[in-house]
């Protein structure tokens, strides 16, 4: 019988190092495959210690592979990420948003253009160092949360569709991090101790407003700070350099706490209120994807997360018009933002997720 083919996406880091490994040891003809995703023209600093995905990391990605004994291959998909994640990325900060760009890398580029290319070279999977499960249960691919709930990335995944599911297998999803850690030592991988990357990708610094006006050209023009009744308090320095929820570094003083609350771009304010008005209990989500079941058409009772870091709390999920579902959680979540995803799940499996586009 011929062995099964997969294409495993290498970072560069341990987990996808990991994730090869364990495939080749489980019998899997593997061939490991970095995307690059952009180039030092983007980063405005030498490409070479740019995030994930620079040079040094497929350096390290070719590394593991020859001491693997597998073959490694880079795809050029900067022109693609460019269209399908950096500007969107841009363009919704510019519009008030708060996106996750992460989100939408795996969506469009590593389970979607990574999977078709991989398709087309005739392999039958790809794969990931994510922590994350997969199982086929009554005729359905579920995804479901790895056995270290701190390591659970399904957050980042929920876009997944059965397609994708049934061509992608998640190994790592039965470990923690140190069992990682070990299992690459164990078999003399360069980058068995190498740090995890922290930061968007194309943003290694961390200063979204500099890569925006860097790779568009945008300038962000100042605009009133006003209170929450629509009276103006102060002058920002343009509403991409603010986040909801954000405290420090607005600039001005109020001698007492007040947070953003609120982003307008169409009157370019930025609203400065009270910590409590942070706090929402009603969520409206565009670009709905469900995983475990093919629509609701009922209320349904969840657990669910409005940001990445963000603790589960029980909600209820309700279908509406137009392909927007409402969420209503039984106590306020802090600080929800438009752009952000909210994830919901039934115990261990994601049920689905979906963009904010509005809160109350």
């Amino acid at each position: 019988m011929d062995k099964k083919k997969v294409l495993v996406g290498m970072s560069g880091g341990v987990d996808s190092s990991a994730a090869a490994a364990m495939l080749s040891e489980q019998g899997y003809e593997v061939c490991g495959c970095t995307l690059r995703i952009y180039d030092n023209s983007v980063l405005g600093e030498d490409y070479l210690e740019g995030g994930c995905c620079s040079l040094a990391d497929v350096d390290d990605a070719k590394s593991v592979c020859r001491k693997l004994g597998i073959d490694h291959i880079v795809l050029n998909f900067t022109e693609e990420v460019g269209k399908k994640v950096m500007h969107p990325f841009a363009d919704s900060y510019i519009n008030g948003e708060t996106p996750n760009p992460c989100i939408e890398c795996n969506k469009h580029m590593k389970f979607d253009l990574m999977l078709r290319r991989a398709e087309l070279l005739g392999f039958d999977y790809i794969a990931t160092g994510h922590y994350a499960d997969i199982s086929f249960e009554n005729g359905r691919y579920l995804l479901k949360r790895p056995a270290d709930r701190r390591k659970d990335q399904t957050y980042v995944l929920y876009t997944l569709t059965q397609h994708q599911l049934a061509h992608t297998p998640f190994p790592l999803y039965g470990m923690d991090k140190p069992a990682i850690r070990a299992f690459a030592e164990e078999r003399g991988l360069i980058n068995s101790r190498k740090p995890d990357s922290q930061d968007i990708c194309f943003v290694p610094d961390g200063d979204y407003a500099a890569f925006i006006e860097r790779y568009t050209g945008y300038v962000p023009a100042e605009g009133d700070f006003v209170d929450k009744s629509g009276e103006k308090i102060g002058v920002h320095s343009g509403i991409i350099n603010y986040t909801i929820g954000q405290r420090r570094g607005l600039g001005v003083t109020f001698g007492k706490p007040v947070f953003v609350t609120e982003k307008d771009p169409v009157k370019g304010t930025v609203t400065l209120s009270d910590e409590a008005d942070l706090f929402k209990s009603v969520l409206f989500l565009r670009d709905v994807n469900l995983i475990s079941l093919d629509n609701v058409s009922e209320p349904m009772s969840v657990t669910a997360k409005a940001r990445y870091s963000a603790k589960e709390q029980e909600a209820v999920i309700f279908p509406e018009e137009n392909g927007i579902m409402r969420i209503e959680f039984s106590s306020p979540v802090r600080a929800p933002a438009k752009g952000q995803a909210c994830v919901f799940y039934d115990g261990d499996i994601v049920v689905g997720g979906g963009i904010i586009d509005g809160a109350e």
